[in-house]
């Protein structure tokens, strides 16, 4: 038998050395639609880099995009801030003023208002629980999908591996050199595949932190949201009715800072809910930036991945170079077993002279390869027939003179084949046999086909809907944040109206002076 391994193993190597042991960090990269975002670290220049998640100029630029919630949150807690002084400088000292005069029907107006205005807030808290927890999920999708991918690649290295070291066992006797270098690349598969892993699990991680980060952060604000309006409505209801049947008559000033107390609590915590949902506004707008353009990259790629900046990240991007040599392989293992065909055709007419043409006991070699210039991979060609070059050594055994047969018993049952030649046959076979078995899983992490389908997978299933919950997640983050500053200053005018006025149990209006 020939002696292939020389032809094909150097290819195998230059393939997996280039195509999956290229050790790049882990950076996408995409142009922006957006080129004029202000970058934060760099003065507030437009930020014209690309879609990198590697970079803090980006994060910084596209943080910035929530500048919107930030900045209402910031001049917010300003104006509390301000207002509070203004209650505590005013109210704290000891005054007398007129009361106005206010119609009954304003007290019912106002009232109504903040009623309104409070299950609107309600409403609005309802919606957001609801996009935060469909945006978690569609996120927890998108995130699994992906390092699926990079779970599959880590299994198929390891099939790989396998290959490889069953390749290096069978060649140690026969071609030390060639076992040097199987066994170097092993090596280097091995490491690859623990990067890999390394990778994988602290990126997973980082990722479960940022997704229930997200997911706490807008629960926790709405559901205090939601809580404290439950809570204060009822204690509300409980202390304006406790304070109003108690007989006793402080002075005008006292009386004032008691029917007020509730009020400024009321305030002052939908003052600082308010701030919050503003906050977590623009962090949400920040969030459906960074998902708008994690999209935009995947669909980049996946209709053009040789044009695509994601080929920073992955060498297999552009599969050409990597083509190339898995059709030499093919070329070779065509060539290999093309001869050995032809080899049996040969013997196949000697024996058809003698009358012994079933003798052989095979027809044709399995050829998974097809002819050139493609020499595409195509197991399914093979005639019904036809056995696995892997098989050979079974019909040399036929021919073998082994150990323990006598000369006389080789001679008489045409057992011509010494034992050694029939070792190296079977060595060589078997690394064949082995080459062709992982040549679909080189043919995939040479062409980056898990991490494709996976993006293929993303951009088709998961991008839409996961970027229609966080703009709802947005949108509804923001109107509950409209509503609260409603309702507060609704509040503020309720306070003013109610000052230093005494109210009969469940009325709405004033006692008459």
């Amino acid at each position: 038998m020939s002696k292939p391994n020389g032809f094909v193993l150097p290819f195998v190597l230059v393939l997996v050395s280039s195509s999956v042991l290229s050790h790049k960090s882990a950076v996408f990269g995409s142009p922006l639609l957006d080129q004029t975002r202000p970058d934060p670290l760099n003065h507030f220049k437009a930020y014209h880099g690309d879609f990198d998640i590697g970079n803090r100029h980006y994060w910084a630029s596209a943080a910035f995009t929530g500048v919107h919630g930030y900045g209402v949150a910031g001049v917010w807690m300003l104006m509390g801030i301000g207002f509070g002084g203004y209650i505590i400088l005013k109210y704290c000292t000891p005054t007398s003023s007129p009361l106005d005069t206010h119609s009954h029907s304003s007290y019912y107006f106002l009232f109504f208002l903040v009623l309104i205005f409070t299950l609107l807030a309600l409403i609005a808290t309802g919606l957001t629980m609801a996009a935060n927890q469909i945006t978690v999920h569609r996120t927890r999708k998108l995130k699994e999908t992906l390092f699926g991918a990079g779970d599959a690649v880590q299994q198929t290295i390891g099939r790989v591996t396998i290959g490889l070291q069953d390749m290096e066992i069978l060649l140690r006797p026969y071609k030390h050199r060639t076992c040097e270098l199987l066994n170097e690349t092993t090596r280097q598969l091995d490491k690859g595949s623990q990067e890999i892993h390394g990778f994988v699990d602290k990126n997973r991680h980082t990722s479960n932190q940022a997704v229930e980060t997200l997911y706490i952060a807008n629960l926790v604000v709405v559901s205090v949201n939601m809580a404290f309006f439950i809570a204060a409505l009822g204690e509300a209801l409980f202390m304006i009715i406790n304070s109003l049947t108690r007989n006793r008559s402080p002075d005008l000033s006292c009386k004032f800072l008691l029917d007020l107390s509730l009020y400024f609590r009321i305030i002052l915590f939908c003052w600082i809910l308010t701030t919050l949902s503003w906050m977590m506004t623009g962090f949400d707008f920040f969030i459906h930036t960074f998902m708008e353009d994690t999209c935009l990259a995947f669909e980049e790629f996946n209709n053009n991945p040789q044009n695509s900046s994601l080929r920073s990240m992955l060498s297999c991007a552009d599969s050409s170079a990597a083509d190339k040599i898995l059709v030499k392989i093919g070329q070779n293992v065509h060539k290999i077993i093309s001869e050995l065909n032809s080899k049996i055709r040969e013997i196949h007419e000697l024996l058809l002279l003698t009358g012994k043409d079933d003798l052989l006991g095979v027809s044709e070699i399995c050829d998974p390869f097809s002819s050139g210039p493609g020499y595409r991979y195509v197991p399914e060609n093979c005639p019904k027939d036809a056995i696995a070059i892997g098989d050979i050594p079974n019909v040399l055994s036929r021919f073998t003179c082994f150990k323990q047969n006598s000369t006389r018993s080789c001679k008489a049952n045409a057992r011509f084949l010494p034992e050694s030649a029939y070792n190296k046959a079977w060595a060589y076979s078997h690394s064949i046999q082995d080459l062709i078995n992982v040549f679909p899983d080189m043919q995939n992490l040479a062409r980056c086909s898990s991490v494709k389908e996976a993006i293929t997978n993303i951009v088709l299933q998961r991008c839409k809907p996961l970027k229609t919950s966080v703009i709802m997640l947005w949108a509804s983050m923001l109107s509950l944040s409209i509503v609260m500053v409603i309702l507060t200053l609704f509040l503020v005018a309720k306070a003013y109206q109610d000052r230093g006025r005494a109210f009969s149990r469940c009325s709405i209006t004033p006692n008459s002076s």
